[in-house]
């Protein structure tokens, strides 16, 4: 769970209702359910047009990295990274082969395929990175669904803003009426340019956080496989893959 983000919500979230009660206003004035459909649908509808379905869903399942990020342990991995490197210095790349059925991730599998094969470093680095630059520009793409709602969501704030000025000129003859269309009017950019910079922008730059910390590790695992299939010293790999962990 990370914490952290849940703390920030909850801190701006306190800084603005907070706000709202000391200056005498009242709270279930920012509560208008008109103003949220149209920020929110509006949004979701801009995204959908702009984003492929299947960025879309990626992005949507990403979204719970915020509070539930990827588990990714570095050192664990350079332990095992030196494990096969003295593996292969004792008895050669062949023996590294039965390592291979027990690895899950799909990208590990095949980058210790590729040196048990006796694939050229240079190659196996070249085929790695292609691999890298493709899983890293995915989950990017995907991450942006985010960022684009943050870019459209002050707008459509807007537009729920003209909408609820319309309804009070249309009711300008019922006085009773009046306060429901201003209240729309005004909560509804509330709502556009709140969700944009309070979740939609900082939900986007959270996942291309953890995205950038899977493509370090990646590299990383890359590093030390074309070392491996180099024949070089295996403390020579470890402290070289040391340097990735900040």
């Amino acid at each position: 769970m990370d914490f952290n983000s849940l703390a920030g919500l909850l801190i701006a979230l306190v800084g603005i209702f907070g706000g709202q009660a000391l200056e005498g206003g009242h709270l279930g004035s920012m509560f208008q359910l008109a103003a949220f459909v149209i920020v929110l649908g509006g949004t979701l509808g801009a995204v959908l047009v702009q984003s492929p379905l299947r960025l879309f869903v990626l992005g949507m399942k990403m979204g719970r990295w915020v509070l539930l990020p990827p588990v990714l342990n570095p050192t664990a991995l350079i332990e095992q990274i030196a494990g096969w490197s003295h593996v292969a210095r004792r008895e050669g790349l062949l023996s590294l082969e039965h390592h291979i059925a027990g690895i899950d991730d799909p990208f590990v599998r095949k980058g210790l395929q590729l040196v048990v094969d006796g694939t050229e470093p240079n190659d196996v680095r070249r085929v790695m990175e292609v691999e890298i630059s493709t899983f890293d520009e995915h989950l990017r793409q995907a991450a942006k669904v985010w960022e684009a709602a943050g870019g459209y969501a002050p707008t459509v704030g807007i537009l729920g803003a003209v909408m609820g000025l319309i309804h009070v000129m249309e009711n300008l003859s019922d006085p009773s009426r009046l306060g429901g269309g201003i209240a729309v009017a005004f909560v509804a950019t509330i709502y556009g340019v709140g969700l944009a910079n309070l979740v939609f922008l900082p939900v986007a730059n959270k996942l291309k956080t953890h995205v950038a910390r899977q493509v370090l590790l990646r590299e990383m695992l890359l590093d030390g496989l074309t070392g491996i299939a180099s024949g070089e010293n295996p403390r020579l790999i470890e402290d070289r893959l040391k340097g990735y962990v900040v």
